[in-house]
């Protein structure tokens, strides 16, 4: 495989018809190599239209974001070089690889071990020092790290919860993908005070769920 051509192809036949005009957006996606951050097996599929599953049999459903839902985020969550970023769902480490390009620094957490391992890797592979990959359940909070600048949730949750939304500084932001299949929307909460927030729903698209952020009970009559 041609991976340059390929990587062309994929910026700009995937991306950039889906809004992402922002150059430095662009050019980050030619400098950080996404076929270094999908498992082997599925290596020729790393520029194709589609999420990646990143352990045999889809286990527990952890996949790599399909590429423009990937540099969409990425691009609304418009992250500044003095900025401090969480990532919810390390994965591989291609969204950090990514984010730390932009930030100053960037806390990655990830529920399952293999995925930990996998992601603190391949960001050492690629040279990345300014990303800490932590294990661990971001469901019950992120102690200890915050308040952040920047919430990217690389994977979708049934409403944005509570325990995350206080991680955030005032001016900061969340961008995340919300709601139940198969209306879902890219959410993007910015904090304005101690107790306010302005929301935009800009796109909407379908991802899996980040796990053990479960739906809220809905009372039924």
């Amino acid at each position: 495989m041609d991976m340059e051509h390929a990587r062309f192809n994929m910026i700009e036949q995937q991306i950039r018809p889906w809004n992402v005009l922002d150059a430095h957006v662009l050019q980050l996606l030619e400098v950080v190599k996404r076929e270094d951050f999908v498992p082997l097996a599925h290596k020729a599929l790393a520029f194709v239209d589609m999420e990646i599953p990143l352990r045999e049999g889809g286990a527990r459903g952890q996949v790599m974001l399909a590429p423009r839902v990937e540099a969409r985020l990425l691009q609304d969550a418009n992250v500044q070089k003095h900025e401090r970023v969480l990532e919810v769902g390390a994965g591989s480490g291609y969204m950090a690889a990514l984010l730390a390009h932009r930030a100053q620094r960037v806390v990655s957490v990830e529920i399952e071990p293999e995925l930990a391992r996998m992601a603190r890797a391949n960001l050492q592979k690629a040279g990345i020092h300014n990303v800490e990959v932590l294990e661990l359940d971001a469901a019950q909070g992120v102690k200890g790290d915050g308040p952040f600048d920047v919430i990217v949730l690389s994977g979708s949750v049934a409403e944005v919860p509570q325990v995350l939304l206080a991680q955030l500084k005032v001016g900061g932001r969340l961008i995340g993908i919300v709601g139940d299949e198969p209306a879902m929307y890219a959410t993007l909460m910015t904090r304005t005070g101690e107790a306010t927030w302005t929301t935009t729903t800009p796109w909407d698209t379908v991802a899996p769920r980040l796990l053990n952020f479960v739906a809220p009970s809905r009372f039924k009559f």
